[in-house]
C-alpha cells in the first residue's frame, strides 16, 4: 500500500451520536425508527411511524452518546493510529427543519469543534453528508424525495457545511449506500407509502431527485473548494450465479445492475441503456426537467465508495430458492462455499478483491473502501477483556485481498474505514449486541448500560496494521 493510504474507521451520526435534540437539532427520519418488531415495516416505508405504541424504543435517541463524549472517542481513534475517520452530520442538526434560510450555528460549531479535534492528531475528516438521515420537517411538509423541492434544501445544507469547513474536509460523500433507497425507502430517503401508491415508480422518481442533487452537490464542492474530492457510495457485493446455468448467470447480471444503477449515473453522468429499457417496460420513467441530463453529465464524482460486508448469490431454481439466507437487506441464496455470520451474513473475502476489480473495470476511478466489518456478539472474558479472535480473522483476510486488488490487479484505492471501529446501534436491527467496533461500549439492547469504552484484542491488532501499512497482519 502507499505511503499515503487512509486507514481508519467509519460510523454514522445516527448510529452513534445521540444528542438527538440537543443544541438546537430538530427531529431526523431515523429518530422515529423503532428497534423491535415494527422496525422493518417503518424502514420500508410500509408502516406509518405516527402509529408506533407509546411504549416503543428509539435507539438513535441516545445511541452510544459520542455528541458528549467524541473527545474521548477520538483520543482511542488517534491511539490506534488512524489516519483517517468517516462519519457524516445530522442534517437536522444543521438545519433542524430543513427550511431555515440559515444554518443552526450552534450545530456547525459541534461539527467544526469534532473536526478540529480530528485534526489535532492529523486524522483526515471523510464526510457523509446524507447518511440514512432526512429532517423529519421535510418529510412531512414534501414526503421527502417524492418532492423536487427536496434538491434546493440539500443544496443549501450543502452550501453550509462546503463554505464552513473548506481546507478542513477534503473528502465528502453525497449519500450513504443510495442504492438503498430501492429495499428499505424510510430508512434510505425518507419515503413513506400511501396505499394503491405505485411505489416503483416514487423510487425512481426520487432516485432522479437524489441523483440531480447529488451532482449539483459536486458542481458546488468544486466551486468553493478545488481542492476537495466528492464521491458517491454503494452497498456492494456482486452477486454471484447459483450455477452455470445461463439463466443462473443472466438473473445474476439484472440483480448487478439493479445495484450499478445509481453509480452509472453518478460516475459515468447518464443513465444505463438497460435503465431506460426498465423504465420504459415497467411504465416507471421518471419526470426529468430540461437540462437534467446536462446536469448529470457535467458533474460526476471524484470517486466511488462502497461498503462490503458479503457476496450474495442468486438462482433461478424455485427449489434453491428455498435456501435463502439473511443478508444486508437485500436476500441471498445461501452459498455452499462460505460460512456465515451469528446473522446470517455470508462471509467471503476473495468477494471484496472482486468487488474492488469489478467496480475499477467497470468505472475507472479511484475506489474507497468505507465500510467492510464482522457483526458480532462479544463477550467480556473472566479477565475482564474481549477476545474477539473472530474479527480479527474476518478482517485480515479481507484485508489481504484487499491488497492483491491493489498490487497485482493495479486498483486505484483511496483507503480502508472498517465500519463501526467504536461499538454503535445496528442500522438494519436496532441492536446494540451486534457489533463491530474495536473498541466495546457497555450498553445493551434496551438502552441500559454505563456507556464505558474499553479496548477489545482487535484495537491492538488494528494498531499494529496500520503502524505497519498492511504489512503485519498476524
Amino acid at each position: 500500500m502507499n505511503k499515503h493510504f487512509l486507514w481508519g474507521g467509519a460510523t454514522a451520526a445516527n448510529q452513534c451520536e445521540g444528542g438527538y435534540l440537543e443544541g438546537g437539532k430538530g427531529l431526523g427520519s431515523v429518530d422515529v425508527i423503532p428497534a423491535g418488531p415494527n422496525r422493518f415495516p417503518v424502514m420500508k416505508g410500509e408502516m406509518d411511524y405516527h402509529t408506533l405504541p407509546k411504549d416503543s424504543f428509539y435507539p438513535s435517541h441516545e445511541a452510544i452518546d459520542m455528541y458528549h463524549n467524541y473527545k474521548e472517542d477520538i483520543a482511542l481513534f488517534a491511539e490506534m493510529g488512524f489516519k483517517c475517520y468517516r462519519f457524516s452530520f445530522s442534517w437536522s442538526r444543521i438545519f433542524p427543519t430543513g427550511q431555515e434560510e440559515k444554518p443552526n450555528e450552534e450545530g456547525l460549531l459541534f461539527y467544526e469543534n469534532f473536526i478540529d479535534e480530528l485534526l489535532k492528531y492529523n486524522i483526515e475528516p471523510v464526510v457523509t453528508i446524507c447518511h440514512f438521515d432526512v429532517p423529519l420537517a421535510l418529510e412531512e411538509q414534501y414526503d421527502s424525495w417524492k418532492s423536487r423541492s427536496m434538491i434546493d434544501c440539500y443544496l443549501r445544507y450543502c452550501n453550509a457545511i462546503f463554505r464552513r469547513f473548506r481546507g478542513k474536509v477534503k473528502y465528502w460523500i453525497t449519500f450513504n449506500e443510495i442504492n438503498m433507497l430501492l429495499h428499505l425507502p424510510f430508512m434510505g430517503a425518507g419515503i413513506r407509502f400511501a396505499e394503491g401508491e405505485n411505489q416503483d415508480k416514487i423510487k425512481y422518481q426520487a432516485a432522479h431527485h437524489e441523483l440531480i442533487a447529488s451532482a449539483l452537490a459536486v458542481k458546488l464542492a468544486h466551486e468553493i473548494d478545488p481542492d476537495c474530492m466528492v464521491g458517491c457510495m454503494l452497498a456492494a457485493g456482486n452477486f454471484y450465479p447459483y450455477s452455470c446455468n445461463p439463466a443462473d448467470v443472466w438473473d445474476g447480471i439484472k440483480k448487478d445492475r439493479e445495484n450499478y444503477f445509481f453509480i452509472d449515473v453518478q460516475a459515468r453522468g447518464e443513465y444505463g441503456c438497460y435503465a431506460w429499457k426498465q423504465f420504459e417496460q415497467n411504465g416507471v420513467c421518471p419526470h426529468m426537467e430540461e437540462g437534467d441530463l446536462e446536469i448529470l453529465k457535467s458533474h460526476t464524482v471524484d470517486f466511488i465508495s462502497f461498503s462490503y460486508y458479503s457476496s450474495r448469490c442468486t438462482s433461478t431454481d424455485p427449489k434453491v430458492l428455498k435456501g435463502a439466507t439473511a443478508g444486508n437487506v437485500m436476500k441471498s441464496v445461501r452459498n455452499p462455499y462460505l460460512n456465515v455470520s451469528q446473522w446470517g451474513w455470508q462471509i467471503d473475502p476473495l468477494g471484496l478483491r472482486i468487488t474492488l476489480n469489478t467496480l475499477y473495470d467497470r468505472y475507472q476511478k479511484p475506489l474507497f473502501i468505507v465500510e467492510n466489518g464482522l457483526g458480532a456478539i462479544d463477550e467480556i472474558s473472566e479477565d475482564g477483556k474481549i477476545h474477539d479472535s473472530y474479527r480479527i480473522t474476518y478482517l485480515r483476510e479481507h484485508i489481504r485481498t484487499m491488497k492483491l486488488a491493489v498490487e497485482e490487479d493495479g486498483v486505484e484505492l483511496l483507503g480502508y474505514t472498517p465500519w463501526g471501529c467504536i461499538d454503535l446501534v445496528s442500522a438494519s436491527t436496532g441492536e446494540m449486541k451486534k457489533r463491530y467496533g474495536f473498541i466495546y461500549v457497555d450498553k445493551d439492547n434496551e438502552g441500559h448500560g454505563t456507556l464505558t469504552r474499553s479496548r477489545k484484542d482487535s484495537f491492538y491488532w488494528y494498531k499494529k496494521v496500520i503502524a505497519s501499512n498492511g504489512e503485519d497482519l498476524e
